[in-house]
């Protein structure tokens, strides 16, 4: 079996496979879709196939699509000699350098449904947040409109946008929707994404989040109070705040959100009773609902004080009266004189619910961290401002801990800084969680001009000799760890040996020059490619970029296997040989392997064609299928380009 895969990698989209199988009966022999077919097969009286519809469009969307499933242009590289330090070698964390709709295309097989929960800052387009829509993809009008399906008119204009540098609403869009469309695709069924936004794009983002998310999973627009007042960025309105816009991969499966009290909520649970010792200190809540008038009699009902005193609340009662007395025997009720000498009613509310300290749901404003105390986290790390306007750690460990993520996996695919990088090792630090990131930054040339303190930084003491963003997020990790493992270990109380504080480096390299080959055209006769210019480094990205394809997460690392001189690499039943130099002894040794080595079991061998002669690729797949006849075992044999 041939596959071109290099040249090939684009994001899983399980859509189809799963018509497939629940509705076989809507495809012919040709393997295409009858949608009449399908529509008929689902008319019942409950479901109205509407001609009408809601939706966002703009010039661009077909394109935007296109991107969502086009081919990715690069091969993924890992920096080994970072990777291989001690902190690092065993780290689930991961930080990946290019252009992020490239890296979610190659994470969309090995990452498909693992991530808990995405957050994502991506550009504003405020006009002067530097985004402008830039593209290298170079279609001709005609390519464009064949593959997007638009006339050829159409498919000019939207060319003429994308190589423009356009910063229009619909350039925003375009940029926006691929990149959202595979984000949704590796959230798990109960996963959650968080995208912040302000007022420039949030009512598109809204709509475009609604279509690719759906209305029915959107959580919540969150205001987030940025500033403690003042402010003359705007004409008319001293702005404040910002938005985070959340939605569910799927809302049935989603959990409730809550978040921990703040020092002055937990000061209100201050009295004591004979539950201390299982549920801790309660606060008070009036039994009476305020502000209500309404005629519900099973909810006014007299109250017998301990002096005999019967009571009646000003409007209702919250409880019902079985659920009051259930609470009166348990001793969950309170009863108080005011100052007045009258009796009032209070329900007691505990700190600890099911031996675990209370959380409260979280309000749909923050006001618990300000963008200048996102400033201040770097200056502690820098000594000096190098990164302009980043979000707070505060700010980013809030919402992380709003759902269970203690063990799930965190994503941010513009990430900056590295804030979402730090709150992760904090929180962890602080419960001994679990929790791990996967962020990805542009390597953005930093414009001297500009930000000469955050140029100068990565020049000179970094001593990077082209500075850009990503050289700070990296670096804020390392300090960051540093900084945390340090104020850790002053608590002795806390164990933090099993706190995940490195991280592994990849980042995104062009396809080789030529490796544009169509695999059915390939013959000894016809080379479009000189396999001999690959170096092992370069064999050890196709590797790289092979096993994430094949669902294999990033962070782990292929074990060599030694065929009497031949190294192949292998992980969770999926065996490469890339190398040169394959003969007749190396397959009797990987056989025998096979037969002999329970630890050994591939179900999957895959070879790199270049470095193979037609001779032995035949000789591999007539003996393993014969030896799989033979022990009645499937291998699949695989031909790479």
């Amino acid at each position: 079996m041939e596959q071109i895969i290099t040249g090939n990698i684009k994001a899983k989209n399980n859509n189809l496979e799963k018509l497939k199988k629940d509705f076989p009966e809507c495809f012919d022999k040709n393997g295409d879709f009858d949608f009449e077919k399908f529509k008929k097969e689902l008319q019942t009286s409950e479901i109205d196939f509407s001609k009408e519809s809601y939706g966002l469009d703009w010039l661009g969307k077909s394109y935007a699509r296109l991107l969502s499933s086009d081919e990715a242009t690069t091969l993924l590289k890992e920096d080994e000699e970072f990777n291989q330090k001690e902190e690092n070698k065993n780290s689930q964390n991961l930080l990946i350098k290019g252009d992020n709709l490239e890296v979610l295309k190659h994470l969309s097989n090995a990452y498909y449904e693992k991530i808990k929960m995405i957050y994502i800052d991506p550009p504003y387009n405020t006009g002067s947040d530097g985004f402008v829509y830039q593209d290298d993809r170079k279609f001709t009008i005609k390519e464009l409109s064949q593959l997007a399906g638009i006339d050829e008119e159409k498919a000019k204009r939207i060319l003429e946008f994308t190589q423009s540098k356009s910063n229009s609403h619909s350039a925003w869009l375009t940029f926006m929707y691929p990149r959202l469309y595979i984000a949704r695709q590796l959230l798990k069924e109960d996963g959650v994404i968080f995208v912040s936004i302000d007022d420039n794009e949030v009512a598109q983002l809204k709509i475009l989040m609604d279509e690719i998310f759906g209305e029915e999973n959107f959580v919540a627009e969150v205001i987030w109070k940025k500033k403690a007042g003042g402010g003359s960025d705007n004409k008319f309105f001293a702005n404040e705040h910002e938005y985070m816009i959340c939605y569910a991969k799927n809302i049935d499966f989603s959990e409730d959100f809550s978040i921990k009290m703040t020092q002055e909520q937990l000061k209100e649970y201050r009295f004591k009773d004979d539950n201390f010792k299982r549920l801790g200190f309660y606060k008070r809540k009036n039994l009476y609902q305020s502000g209500i008038e309404t005629n519900r009699p099973n909810l006014r009902y007299e109250i017998t004080a301990p002096d005999g005193t019967k009571i009646l609340p000003p409007t209702i009662w919250r409880w019902s009266k079985e659920r009051f007395l259930n609470a009166l025997n348990e001793g969950k009720i309170d009863f108080v004189k005011n100052k007045k000498g009258e009796w009032q009613v209070f329900t007691k509310i505990y700190m600890y619910n099911n031996n675990i300290e209370r959380r409260i749901k979280p309000r749909s404003i923050l006001n618990n961290a300000l963008t200048r105390d996102g400033g201040l986290d770097i200056k502690q790390l820098f000594k000096n401002d190098i990164f302009k306007y980043p979000k707070p750690t505060k700010l980013l460990k809030t919402i992380i801990d709003l759902m269970n993520t203690k063990n799930e996996a965190i994503l941010d695919f513009f990430a900056g800084s590295g804030t979402t990088g730090d709150a992760v090792m904090q929180l962890n630090a602080e419960d001994g969680g679990d929790r791990k990131y996967i962020l990805v930054q542009l390597p953005e040339s930093i414009d001297p001009k500009k930000n000469k303190t955050a140029y100068d930084f990565v020049k000179e003491e970094l001593k990077v000799e082209n500075p850009t963003i990503f050289e700070i997020t990296k670096e804020r990790l390392i300090r960051a760890s540093k900084k945390i493992k340090e104020e850790s270990s002053k608590d002795l109380t806390k164990d933090l040996s099993n706190i995940d504080f490195g991280f592994k480096i990849f980042e995104t390299t062009p396809i080789w020059e030529n490796y544009n080959f169509q695999a059915e055209e390939f013959s000894p006769q016809t080379k479009l490619f000189d396999e001999s210019k690959l170096s092992n480094k370069d064999l050890k990205t196709l590797l790289v970029t092979w096993k994430t394809y094949d669902g294999i997460a990033l962070t782990e690392d292929l074990k060599e296997i030694d065929l009497d001189g031949y190294k192949g690499y292998y992980f969770d039943t999926k065996l490469y040989l890339v190398n040169k130099g394959f003969k007749t002894n190396n397959l009797n040794k990987l056989l025998e392997e096979i037969d002999k080595n329970k630890d050994f079991n591939p179900a999957t061998i895959i070879a790199f064609g270049y470095n193979f002669e037609s001779k032995s690729l035949r000789e591999i797949s007539e003996n393993i299928k014969s030896y799989s006849n033979k022990k009645d075992i499937d291998i699949d044999f695989i031909t790479r380009y």
